[in-house]
C-alpha cells in the first residue's frame, strides 16, 4: 500500500529520479556483462575467433527470446499498474497471473523450436561450416534456459511497474556478476569452451530467476503472483499482448536491420564497411540503453497515475521524461560530433578501420539528438496503454521508412557507402516528426479526456 501512495503523491521530479536510476545502471550492466561474456569468448586459445563468430551469430536468436519475453510483459505491465491505479489490485494480479501462465507457454513452444531446428536457423543467419558447431553447441545449452529469461524479464517487469526499480535492477546484477564468475571457470579451467559460456549464462539467469519468483510471490510486493489467477483468459491477456507488440517489433527486428544494412554495406563498401557498422551499433546500443531506462523508471508513474485520474501527475512525468530524454540525447550527440574516433577507438585498434568510420560515425549518428522525443513519446503511449499508436510508430520508423530507405538512397547517391548510413539519419528526422505529430493529438485528447473524468468525479 505504500508503494501505491509513493505512486500517488510523492513529487513526480524525486520519484521519476528514484525510479529511473536503478533501472538505468540495470540496462547497462546487463549490456556490460554480454560484452565481457564475448571477451572471453574470443580468448579461447586457439579457436577464439571462429568460437566468437559462432557465438555472434546466435545474436538474432538471443535477441528473438527477449523480444518474445518483452511481447508479454511490456503490454502487462503498464496495463498492471493502470489497474492498481484504479484501486483494481485483484484485476492486476490477474494480468500478472495470466502473463506469467503466457510466458510458460512461449518458452516450452521457442525451447522445442530451438532445440529442433536451430542448426537450419543458424546457417540462415549465416553460420558457416567452420562455425556453425560453435554456435549450435552454444544454443542447444541456452535454449534449455530460455524459461529462466522469459521469466527473469517479464516479471522483473511487473517488479518495476510497481515501482520497486531497485529489486528489479538487483536481479541484473546477480545474473551479471554470477556470469562474470563462472565464465573463466567453465570456459578456461574445465575447459568446456564456448558450452561453458552458454552454461553460465543458463546458471546465471536461473539465480536471477529464484531472486525475481521469490519476490512476486513474497510479502513485500504490492501484486502478487497467484495460483488462482495463473489462467489464460483472453479479454486479460488478448490487450497485453496487443500492447506490446509494439517493444517486441522494435526488438525483433533489429535482427532483420542489422542484416538489410550488414548485406548492402558489404556489397558496396566492403569488410571495413561491414565492421564499422558493427561498431555503430555497439554505440547505438549504449546510447539508447539509458534513454529506455529512464522511460522505464517513469513508465509505473505515468501508467499508475493515469490510472487514478492523476492528469497533472500525467502531464509533468511525460514534461521531466523528455526533457530529461532530450538533453540526454543531445549531449551524447555532441560528444559523438566531436570526438567520434574516442568511441570509434573503444572497440578496435585498427588504423584503417578507425579512420574510415570516424567520418561515417557523424553521419550515422547525424539524427541521434531526435532521439531522445521519439523514445519519449513511444513509451509513453505504451505506459498510457495506447496499443495501435504504440505499434504505428514503431512500425513506421523500421519497416516503412529505414528498411527502404538502406536501399533507396545508394542509388540517388554518388557515394553508396555513404548512402547507407545516411538512411539512418534521414529515417530519424522523417519518423520522429511523424511521432511528435501523432503523439501531440493522442496525448492532447488523452488530457482532454481525463480533465472530463475528473470534473465527473
Amino acid at each position: 500500500m505504500e508503494q501505491k501512495i509513493l505512486l500517488g503523491t510523492e513529487p513526480v521530479g524525486r520519484l521519476l529520479f528514484k525510479l529511473s536510476v536503478p533501472t538505468v545502471i540495470a540496462q547497462v550492466i546487463n549490456m556490460m556483462y554480454n560484452l565481457v561474456d564475448r571477451v572471453f569468448i574470443g580468448h579461447i586459445p586457439g579457436e577464439g575467433s571462429l568460437a566468437l563468430t559462432g557465438v555472434g551469430v546466435c545474436m538474432p536468436l538471443i535477441l528473438l527470446v527477449s523480444a518474445l519475453a518483452a511481447l508479454v510483459s511490456s503490454g502487462g505491465a503498464p496495463r498492471a499498474s493502470i489497474y492498481m491505479g484504479r484501486n483494481e489490485n485483484e484485476y492486476a494480479e490477474k494480468i500478472l497471473g495470466g502473463c506469467f501462465t503466457l510466458q510458460i507457454l512461449v518458452s516450452a513452444v521457442f525451447t522445442f523450436v530451438l532445440l529442433l531446428w536451430n542448426e537450419e536457423m543458424l546457417l540462415a543467419f549465416g553460420a558457416s561450416e567452420r562455425t556453425v558447431e560453435y554456435a549450435t553447441a552454444y544454443m542447444n545449452i541456452y535454449a534449455a534456459g530460455t524459461v529462466f529469461v522469459q521469466l527473469t524479464l517479464g516479471m522483473s517487469a511487473f517488479i518495476s511497474c510497481q515501482g520497486f526499480t531497485k529489486v528489479s535492477m538487483c536481479s541484473v546484477v546477480i545474473g551479471a556478476v554470477l556470469n562474470i564468475a563462472l565464465d573463466p571457470l567453465f570456459i578456461f579451467i574445465m575447459g568446456m569452451g564456448v558450452k561453458g559460456a552458454a552454461l553460465a549464462t543458463v546458471i546465471s539467469q536461473f539465480a536471477s530467476c529464484i531472486w525475481v519468483m521469490a519476490f512476486i510471490t513474497g510479502k513485500r510486493t504490492v501484486l502478487r503472483l497467484r495460483r488462482s489467477n495463473m489462467r489464460l483468459s483472453p479479454k486479460v491477456i488478448l490487450p497485453c499482448i496487443a500492447l506490446g507488440t509494439a517493444v517486441f517489433i522494435m526488438q525483433a527486428s533489429e535482427g532483420v536491420i542489422s542484416i538489410c544494412f550488414n548485406s548492402s554495406l558489404l556489397n558496396y563498401g566492403g569488410d571495413t564497411a561491414v565492421g564499422t557498422m558493427t561498431i555503430m551499433t555497439s554505440v547505438m546500443m549504449f546510447a539508447m540503453l539509458p534513454l529506455q531506462g529512464i522511460g522505464q523508471g517513469a513508465q509505473p508513474v505515468i501508467s499508475y497515475n493515469y490510472g487514478a485520474g492523476n492528469r497533472g501527475r500525467v502531464k509533468k512525468a511525460f514534461r521531466l521524461l523528455i526533457t530529461v530524454s532530450i538533453i540526454y540525447a543531445v549531449l551524447l550527440h555532441l560528444a559523438i560530433m566531436l570526438v567520434p574516433k574516442a568511441f570509434v577507438a573503444v572497440f578496435t585498434t585498427d588504423r584503417e578501420l578507425i579512420e574510415f568510420a570516424s567520418p561515417m560515425m557523424r553521419i550515422y549518428f547525424a539524427g541521434l539528438a531526435l532521439m531522445g522525443v521519439q523514445t519519449a513519446c513511444q513509451l509513453t503511449l505504451t505506459a498510457l496503454g495506447k496499443a495501435v499508436s504504440s505499434i504505428i510508430v514503431a512500425v513506421v520508423r523500421k519497416f516503412v521508412l529505414l528498411i527502404p530507405l538502406i536501399y533507396i538512397l545508394p542509388h540517388v547517391m554518388a557515394d553508396r557507402t555513404m548512402a547507407v548510413y545516411m538512411s539512418e539519419p534521414a529515417a530519424d528526422v522523417i519518423a520522429v516528426s511523424f511521432t511528435a505529430v501523432l503523439f501531440a493529438v493522442k496525448f492532447r485528447k488523452i488530457l482532454k479526456d481525463m480533465g472530463q473524468t475528473e470534473k465527473l468525479t
